[in-house]
C-alpha cells in the first residue's frame, strides 16, 4: 500500500478524491476500490466496452500520485513481451567494440553483455521496479491463458526472476486493476487472487453529471437528453450498446457540428461517434429512432 493509499480514510474519501480527477464512482465501486488498496490486493473489473474500467485505474493514478504502467493484452501476447526483454542489438554493438579492442575473455563477455544496462524492462517488470506505481493489465480477456497463469505467477509475489541477473522483488507492491470486457471467462486462480467488481452502464442522473463535467460546453439540457437516449439504446439488442465513452464522443462531436439540443440531424451525422456496427446503424436510422428526438 502506498503512502497516499494508506491516508485513505474511507471509501467516501476515496469517492471525493476520484471526483476531484472527475471520476464519478459510485459506492460500490468506491468501496471495493477502497478495500483493494487497504488489503494490497489487485482489482479484477469486468463490464461492457466503454463503462470506465480503465478510466478508473487512470484516475485511481492520479488520486496516488503514481506513475501509471500500463500492459494491453492481446491474442499471442508473451511473457518476453510483458516481462522483459534483452536488447539485442546494443548487445551485439557490445560485442564488435569489445572484439576492435581486442578483449577475449569469454566468460568476462558474456557477464557484460548480461548487464542490466542491456536489459528492456516492458510493463510487469516497471511495475515491479517503480514505487510507488499502478499497473493497469487492460482487456486481461483478449490474452491466452497460459498468458494468465504467468500473470497469476507475478502476480502472487510481485517478484520477477531473471536467470542471468536473479530476482527483482517489489519493495512496495503496485497498485493493480485488471479489466475485462469479458469476451471469454477469465480463470478462476486469478480472479481468486482479486477482488471483483461488475461496472454497469451509469445511471441517467450519473451519466447527466458525467457528460456536463467533462464537456463544460455541454448544457445540462443537452446532457439529459443525450443519456436518454444512450439509455433507450442500450435496450434494444444493439451488436455494441453504447458505453459512456461513446456517450462523450457523441455529444462532443454534436457540440463540434454547433448542436445544442439533440435534434435528429446532428445525431445522425455525428451517429459515427456513437455505435462502431454497420448493423447498429442500420437498426437505429431504419427504425425511425432518431426521429423522436428534439427539444
Amino acid at each position: 500500500m502506498t503512502d497516499a493509499a494508506s491516508g485513505l480514510a474511507s471509501p467516501g474519501r476515496l469517492a471525493e478524491l476520484l471526483d476531484r480527477r472527475d471520476y464519478l464512482a459510485d459506492e460500490g465501486l468506491a468501496t471495493v476500490a477502497f478495500l483493494a488498496l487497504r488489503m494490497g490486493r489487485p482489482l479484477f473489473l469486468e463490464g461492457e466496452a466503454g463503462v470506465g474500467k480503465t478510466e478508473l485505474a487512470k484516475a485511481l493514478a492520479a488520486v496516488l500520485e503514481a506513475p501509471l504502467i500500463r500492459l494491453q493484452c492481446y491474442e499471442g501476447l508473451e511473457g518476453s513481451q510483458a516481462l522483459y526483454d534483452w536488447d539485442f542489438a546494443r548487445q551485439l554493438l557490445h560485442l564488435k567494440a569489445a572484439e576492435a579492442s581486442g578483449t577475449a575473455d569469454a566468460a568476462r563477455l558474456e557477464d557484460e553483455v548480461h548487464d542490466r544496462r542491456f536489459l528492456v524492462a516492458r510493463p510487469l517488470l516497471r511495475a515491479v521496479e517503480t514505487q510507488p506505481s499502478v499497473l493497469l493489465v487492460d482487456e486481461i480477456d483478449r490474452a491466452d491463458v497460459e498468458f494468465e497463469a504467468m500473470l497469476l505467477e507475478v502476480l502472487s509475489d510481485f517478484a520477477i526472476t531473471i536467470p542471468e541477473l536473479g530476482t527483482v522483488r517489489a519493495r512496495t507492491p503496485p497498485v493493480v486493476v485488471l479489466t475485462s470486457n469479458r469476451t471469454r471467462e477469465v480463470h478462476d486462480a486469478l480472479k481468486r487472487r482479486c477482488l471483483y467488481h461488475w461496472l454497469e452502464h451509469p445511471s441517467f442522473e450519473r451519466e447527466v453529471e458525467i457528460l456536463t463535467r467533462r464537456l463544460p460546453g455541454c448544457s445540462r439540457a443537452l446532457a439529459e437528453q443525450v443519456a436518454a437516449a444512450a439509455g433507450r439504446l442500450r435496450g434494444v439488442g444493439l451488436v455494441k450498446p453504447p458505453g459512456i465513452a461513446e456517450t462523450l464522443d457523441w455529444t462532443e462531436a454534436l457540440l463540434a457540428l454547433g448542436a445544442r439540443e439533440l435534434d435528429p440531424g446532428p445525431a445522425a451525422a455525428a451517429l459515427g461517434a456513437l455505435l462502431k456496427h454497420r448493423e447498429d446503424h442500420e437498426a437505429v436510422l431504419g427504425n425511425g429512432f432518431l426521429d423522436g428526438l428534439g427539444g
